[in-house]
């Protein structure tokens, strides 16, 4: 039988309800910028950063949290001795600035939320000390400052032996002409950006799987990978920030750019406004992502629909900007390609991978 990611006990359609309630409610506060010389720009809501609007400038906040990664590293460490908590703070960076710059806010300051349910959790010191210098590092990535942060010990809520990760950003776009819009056009370009691995999100299915395996996270990951199953879930996320900051200093327009974390390749169409985004050059499947579907067994519309299948970024430009773009994301280090194209079919929003026969349409994802 085929596991999907609600066999982890994560429905979408649960946590979505409540973000469409919080969203709803959260517009009736909307009139509290005015005193503080701000507004809400129509169309924040909905998107991965909420956006402030001044006379001259954007501000921009988000609040991430990791996810439930910290858990892998753990059974890893107790089993090899082998401590990936710089990786697991990369991440917790990772993604709470890339939510940030999907509008054009360059991160300015980025703080710690680290809640655990008893304060003996950092007396490990070489653990806690790779947690320290990962979120420095995650923070000097973004080019942003680590502002500071919270350590709740929340005993009776966290494990004693867990650790919830957490953070916010706050972000600045100046001039107002850096700020991607979402002006997206039929016949645009969608250029992917890659993924080091899962990043942060599927990982309560990854654990699922691992529970199922006789060796566990010391499985051999296979198909020409010689990580280990643990280690390869382990890599740390990309951090795409340095990405539109070039195409922002070199005078590039994108059009939209999407984070792809939690929904797999249905984040594509997070966009509003109805578009087909069709993914016409889909690269071979990276090998975690078969050794997940193969180990599950996770069947192929279930994987993109959950994991970002090697995708860790997507950004919809013009085709004369194509280019620039690609030029941009590998002076900044990021593999790069043109995967497909945007097509306006009416009110049809969709996301299609006809070289594998998939199709997920707008009622899939409702994050508005």
């Amino acid at each position: 039988m085929s596991l999907s990611y609600e066999s982890s006990g994560v429905r979408y359609d649960q946590l979505d309800a409540f973000k469409r309630a919080c969203q709803q409610a959260a517009r009736t506060t909307a009139g509290q910028l005015a005193a503080h010389g701000y507004a809400e720009p129509a169309s924040t809501r909905g998107e991965s950063a909420y956006l402030m609007e001044a006379a001259d400038h954007y501000l921009a906040h988000v609040e991430e949290g990791l996810g439930t990664k910290n858990l892998v590293a753990d059974a890893v460490y107790a089993a090899t001795g082998k401590n990936f908590y710089r990786e697991i703070a990369i991440d917790t960076v990772a993604t709470i600035v890339n939510d940030l710059i999907t509008c054009g806010a360059r991160p300015v300051s980025v703080a710690m939320h680290a809640a655990v349910g008893d304060s003996g959790w950092f007396a490990d010191e070489p653990r806690m000390r790779a947690l320290v210098d990962g979120w420095a590092e995650g923070c000097r990535k973004a080019a942003a400052v680590w502002g500071g942060g919270e350590t709740p010990t929340l005993k009776g809520i966290v494990e004693p032996a867990a650790i919830v990760l957490a953070g916010s950003a706050v972000g600045r776009i100046a001039p107002k002409s850096r700020r991607i819009t979402g002006d997206v056009r039929d016949g645009d370009a969608i250029v992917f950006l890659a993924s080091t691995g899962v990043q942060t999100n599927g990982l309560s299915l990854c654990r699922l799987i691992a529970g199922r395996l006789p060796q566990g996270y010391q499985t051999p990951l296979g198909y020409g990978d010689p990580r280990t199953y643990g280690e390869a879930l382990l890599a740390a996320s990309a951090i795409y920030v340095d990405f539109v900051t070039r195409c922002q200093d070199a005078g590039v327009k994108l059009n939209y750019v999407a984070h792809v974390t939690g929904h797999g390749w249905r984040k594509l169409m997070r966009l509003e406004e109805p578009f087909v985004y069709e993914i016409t050059t889909p690269r071979p499947i990276p090998a975690l992502f078969r050794f997940l579907m193969a180990a599950g067994p996770i069947d192929l519309r279930e994987a993109y629909a959950t994991f970002n299948m090697g995708v860790g970024f997507a950004a919809y430009v013009a085709p004369g900007a194509v280019d620039a773009t690609l030029a941009a994301a590998q002076a900044a280090g990021h593999d790069a390609w043109v995967a497909g194209r945007v097509k306006k079919e009416g009110a049809r929003k969709a996301v299609t991978i006809p070289s594998l026969g998939l199709a997920y349409e707008g009622d899939t994802l409702q994050v508005r």
